[in-house]
């Protein structure tokens, strides 16, 4: 077994395969000799002036071949006149040769021992002739598989990556290299490719390796590399890809907060460092608020049970380098909110009520207000308390993330107050029906003094109308009564008999009754004015009158003053 190392150059591969290829696998020097192709393991025919060798008056054919010392050897003969040929041959021929029926060559268990020179001579009765033909014997390489395969490479490091190896060819088969699908180019500084061909003196056959020293990159990574076998036999042949890991020193270092967003007092917060080299740092020091820690195996740190007190920056390192650190700042969310009043709130009517609201939080809140559950704009002026003012006020404030509900309940008490006692006959004229409207809280309690049937009762923000049908026989006087803890209130309405009121006017109503009175009583007023008046002039007339008597003056006076006197005589008689 011998190696030959070469180059790449397609130059320099060809003149190495020649070189050691013997020389009975070349071409002979002379002219007109037939080049046959067989394959490896299979047999071989070898033509005798391709089938036109049965001339006339022919009496045998005779295949013979040229040895490897370059003497002529004898294989088979076989005469015209007979089936069968007789095997001359005595070497590794014996048992491989025969003849065919159109007298070419058959050798079985093609091998590369079969490359030489085998002639076919026709003998006739007239004349003889050979006819030399070159067999050469081919098989195509194995698979190309990638072996001693580097572990790592290393970042800018030139590093022998692997040897591609395609075994027992003929012709040995041509390698080559590639990265995703390109081919690799030696150029004997950051990539260089050795190969050789060993040739196994058994059979013949050649095996063909490629040595590749690789310089890496940090984007070789995800890089694949194939070696593929050529050969004439063809197609090409491609090796399984293969990655490689690559090492290459840290350039920068990241610090990630691995936590919830916004961070919340209560929370657990877990510091996590990186660093891009490969392969990465597996430990680091953390700067925890001006302190160092350092972790062994493992990138994270975790803080548990954070407060607003570790709010602040944070940073991470490597082991050997604190120059290369990376910072983080970490802000811890949080909300304090205090109310006045809560809980029950109890007032009296027209009384202040003064709501504070204090809050303390890591970023501006949002305060919302309702009211029995409907939003409000903007919480009610209490500094004059009224029924209305009471209910159940809700104050959400709220940051990202984090929201707090407080609440009082108001209530606002006061006296009972009767607002209005009224009556109205009813659509059918047979009832009189009573409304008494009253202002208090707690809700006043209604008592009337005369019995009929409640209709209805409502109560609203303080407000409390009760009403009462009643069937009156007689003219009476109505009370209403209303009462609660705090007081008592009354009020009476005078209410005519339905009786009564149809013997007498049957076309009024009580209301019509009521108008009359108080037209009589308006013109009852107007004449007692009217005396008045003509009393105080008739007073002043006097007294001028006797300022007249001292000074001379005629005892009547002027007749303007006569006539004025008499006018209002006129109108007091009246």
């Amino acid at each position: 077994m011998f190696t030959v190392l070469i180059s790449t150059s397609d130059k320099q591969w060809n003149d190495a395969v020649h070189s050691i290829i013997p020389d009975d696998n070349v071409q002979l020097p002379w002219s007109c000799v037939e080049t046959v192709i067989g394959l490896y393991g299979e047999t071989i025919e070898v033509p005798c002036n391709n089938g036109n060798n049965k001339p006339d008056g022919l009496i045998f054919t005779k295949w013979k071949y040229v040895k490897d010392d370059g003497s002529p050897g004898d294989l088979l003969v076989k005469q015209a006149q007979k089936d069968e040929a007789t095997v001359s041959a005595t070497d590794g021929y014996k048992s491989r040769v025969s003849i065919a029926a159109n007298s070419n060559l058959l050798i079985t268990q093609g091998s590369l021992a079969d490359q030489r020179v085998f002639t076919c001579m026709v003998v006739s009765l007239t004349n003889l002739k050979e006819y030399s033909v070159e067999v050469k014997v081919y098989k195509k390489p194995s698979a190309p598989v990638i072996k001693n395969k580097a572990k790592e490479l290393e970042n800018g490091k030139l590093t022998q990556l692997g040897e591609c190896v395609a075994e027992s060819a003929n012709p040995a088969a041509y390698l080559i290299w590639m990265k995703n699908n390109q081919p690799l180019v030696d150029d004997g500084k950051t990539i260089i490719i050795t190969s050789a061909i060993t040739k196994d003196p058994a059979t013949g056959l050649s095996s063909t390796s490629s040595r590749l020293q690789y310089t890496a990159s940090k984007e070789d990574v995800e890089s694949q590399f194939t070696c593929t076998a050529n050969h004439v036999m063809g197609p090409v042949q491609v090796s399984a890809p293969e990655t490689f890991p690559i090492h290459y020193p840290t350039e920068k270092v990241s610090l990630q907060v691995v936590s919830q967003s916004p961070i919340r007092e209560g929370d657990d917060v877990t510091l996590k460092c990186q660093a891009d080299g490969n392969p990465p740092p597996t430990s680091f020091n953390f700067n925890i608020k001006g302190k160092k820690v350092t972790v062994t195996d493992k990138d994270v740190y975790t803080l548990t049970g954070i407060t607003r007190a570790d709010t602040g920056v944070y940073k991470c390192s490597l082991l050997d380098n604190d120059v290369m650190e990376s910072t983080q700042m970490v802000t811890v969310s949080f909300l304090d909110v205090s109310l006045t009043p809560t809980g029950k709130v109890l007032k009296r009517l027209g009384e202040k009520l003064e709501v504070s609201l204090e809050k303390n939080t890591s970023t501006e809140a949002k305060v919302t207000w309702s009211k029995d559950n409907r939003k409000l704009d903007e919480l009610p002026d209490f500094s004059k308390l009224t029924y209305s003012d009471a209910g159940l006020y809700v104050c959400d404030v709220s940051i990202e993330g984090i929201k707090r509900s407080l609440s009082f309940e108001l209530t606002v008490e006061g006296d009972p107050k009767i607002m209005s006692l009224t009556k109205r006959r009813s659509n059918d004229g047979k009832h009189k029906i009573l409304t008494c409207e009253a202002e208090g809280s707690p809700k006043p309690d209604v008592q009337w003094s005369v019995n009929g049937t409640n209709d209805e009762t409502s109560y609203f923000n303080g407000k409390a109308t009760y009403k009462l049908t009643v069937v009156p026989s007689k003219n009476l006087t109505v009370s209403c009564h209303v009462t609660n803890k705090l007081g008592y209130d009354s009020r009476d309405i005078s209410v005519f008999s339905l009786f009564e009121e149809h013997k007498s006017k049957p076309e009024k109503n009580e209301d019509g009754a009521e108008q009359a009175k108080v037209i009589v009583g308006v013109v009852v007023g107007l004449f007692l004015a009217a005396a008045l008046v003509g009393l105080i002039y008739w007073l002043y007339i006097k007294k001028t009158r006797q300022g007249t008597w001292k000074t001379g003056e005629k005892e009547t006076g002027t007749s303007e003053e006569s006539k004025k006197l008499e006018e209002n005589n006129h109108k007091a008689d009246v």
